[in-house]
């Protein structure tokens, strides 16, 4: 829950925002709406009072006029779209310090129903495009103040060859089970090894709790499911000492909940970071114990000049190796749809 929720002006001027106030009124939360369009308020002493002060409030504002030129999102979905930017969880190696600038605010969008109907010009007729929604933000640990996330379900719904792909570290699932989706949206959970989700993933639900909602949502509605395709997202991955054992350990308790036929996807992304991303997440969280060390990865570089630091070659083709050999003796009818 936020302590702090923020209208702009422009925002609270859009129909779908009215519905965000009343989910927001409903839990007692203290609304502010702003005479301007700009958020304040968001500067603290420091950068960990901003960070605090940030992570707190919950602005509902307007999506720019870029953000309706969609990027492709290569190799999770052919598109990226975005309904909201930052997220509620406190992961220490939090992707978004490197791709979104200044306090770490969450913002949704009001204008929803322009995003989605700006969806259908990167739609194919004949050729099923994917759309990928969680890369700046979890809309599933927001979804209570905002309903953005049912809509988005709805809508893919309703399209031929649209694919919605969602990724979460939360669990409140209820509400989503019962949505038209109509096979369109693979509902994915984010999970990792005991000594990262347990030492790395503040203010998340529990592994076994994202298991289980995942296992909710995969169950045949004539089970009590909500009859989603599902998929495991492991990432980041890390190979610390005895990594092979607690990701071992990872993948028996996804067997042993996942223990029934559905139609499930794996995606593996192993842990990397940049210059930008490590010197920001160094002021996040100050005290973590994230390794960073520079001198045991590797230099990769984009084509466009950007630098991140990655695993030694021969040790990604170790890892790569163990998760496809042990996924596909628990799982022999899932796909593992890339390793990064």
């Amino acid at each position: 829950m936020p302590e702090r929720v923020v209208f702009t002006k422009a925002a609270l001027q859009e129909p779908y925002a009215q519905q965000i106030l009343e989910r927001v009124q409903s839990f007692n939360l203290p609304v502010e709406e702003l005479s301007g369009n700009r958020v304040t308020g968001l500067r603290g002493e420091s950068d960990r009072d901003t960070y605090n002060i940030a992570k707190r409030t919950l602005a509902v504002v307007t999506a720019p006029p870029s953000s309706f030129k969609l990027s492709p999102i290569p190799p999770s979905a052919d598109w990226q779209f975005h309904i909201a930017e930052g997220c509620p969880a406190h992961c220490q190696y939090c992707y978004l310090a490197g791709s979104l600038s200044g306090p770490p605010v969450i913002r949704t969008f009001a204008n929803l129903p322009q995003i989605l109907a700006n969806l259908a010009a990167y739609e194919q007729p004949g050729v099923p495009k994917t759309f990928e929604i969680s890369c700046y933000t979890d809309p599933l640990g927001i979804e209570h103040l905002t309903g953005s996330l049912a809509e988005c379900i709805r809508y893919f719904g309703t399209r031929n060859d649209a694919y919605l792909r969602v990724v979460s570290k939360f669990d409140a699932v209820d509400k989503l089970l019962d949505l038209p989706h109509n096979g369109h949206t693979r509902m994915r959970m984010s999970v990792n090894a005991a000594p990262v989700s347990g030492r790395f993933e503040g203010g998340t639900a529990s592994v076994t709790s994202r298991l289980m909602a995942l296992r909710r949502l995969a169950l045949p509605r004539e089970s009590g499911g909500g009859g989603y395709p599902v998929g495991l997202v492991i990432a980041p991955i890390m190979l610390m000492d005895d990594w092979q054992m607690h990701y071992t350990q990872l993948l028996d308790q996804i067997s042993e909940v996942l223990d029934m036929n559905c139609d499930l996807t794996f995606e593996l992304i192993s842990h990397r970071f940049t210059p930008g991303s490590k010197e920001v997440l160094q002021t996040w969280y100050p005290q973590s114990k994230l390794d960073m060390d520079e001198a045991k990865r590797s230099v990769k570089r984009n084509k466009f000049g950007g630098t991140k630091y990655v695993y030694h070659a021969d040790m990604m083709k170790i890892a790569k190796h163990f998760f496809e050999v042990e996924i596909q003796r628990r799982f022999p009818s899932a796909k593992i749809l890339y390793w990064t």
